[in-house]
């Protein structure tokens, strides 16, 4: 069940769900809307071949900074990962789901390529896995509104919540954007084990 505006800010007064900070109207009827941080991640493809899943990739990819005066120009057919202004609580009890606005997508810009789910008791800035669709290059400002954010209540509170230890949460936290930790399912015991077959 996802949840409307009035169990939202019923959620909000509680202090069940977390937004910090909340921008004015930001509350859509079954939605908040969230905006653009400052800091970037985009890979270094003139240096690069090609990325090995297997490795870390920090090394590949360089920071981007923008701020009120400097804007973030995406290209056609460019990646960056970027982050959400706000930090985000998602109680043990629900999921949260980060969805494109509609006049973003209109212009071509994917705001997550996949990972718009996000775990109970996560609390974090939201990575947000931007490409450009279109033709055109697309200039990104400094918090201007960019996804929403939706929360759906769980059959029953979550056990164990994103960020335990022994769960391997890569990404609980985060304030600045993370390049992939995906490599880290190669390691055991400090070793690395390469995939066969």
């Amino acid at each position: 069940m996802i949840l409307s505006d009035r169990d939202i800010k019923k959620n909000i007064e509680e202090w069940k769900i977390i937004i910090d900070p909340m921008f004015p109207k930001c509350i859509q009827p079954a939605s908040i809307d969230l905006h653009l941080w400052a800091d970037f991640l985009i890979f270094k493809n003139s240096r690069h071949a090609y990325i090995d899943v297997a490795e870390p990739v920090e090394e590949m990819m360089s920071e981007v900074n923008i701020d009120d005066e400097r804007q973030f120009i995406l290209h056609p057919g460019e990646f960056a990962l970027g982050m959400t202004y706000e930090i985000v609580w998602v109680p043990t009890n629900m999921v949260a789901r980060l969805e494109w606005k509609s006049s973003i997508a209109r212009l071509g810009i994917i705001v997550h390529t996949t990972a718009g789910f996000i775990d109970p008791g996560n609390k974090l800035k939201i990575t947000l896995e931007l490409f450009n669709m279109s033709n055109l290059p697309v200039k990104l400002y400094y918090k201007m509104p960019i996804a929403q954010i939706a929360f759906e209540l769980l059959s029953s509170e979550a056990d164990i919540c994103y960020g335990k230890d022994w769960l391997n949460s890569k990404y609980y936290g985060d304030l600045k954007p993370k390049a992939s930790q995906y490599y880290k399912n190669f390691l055991k015991n400090n070793e690395w084990i390469k995939f066969k077959g």
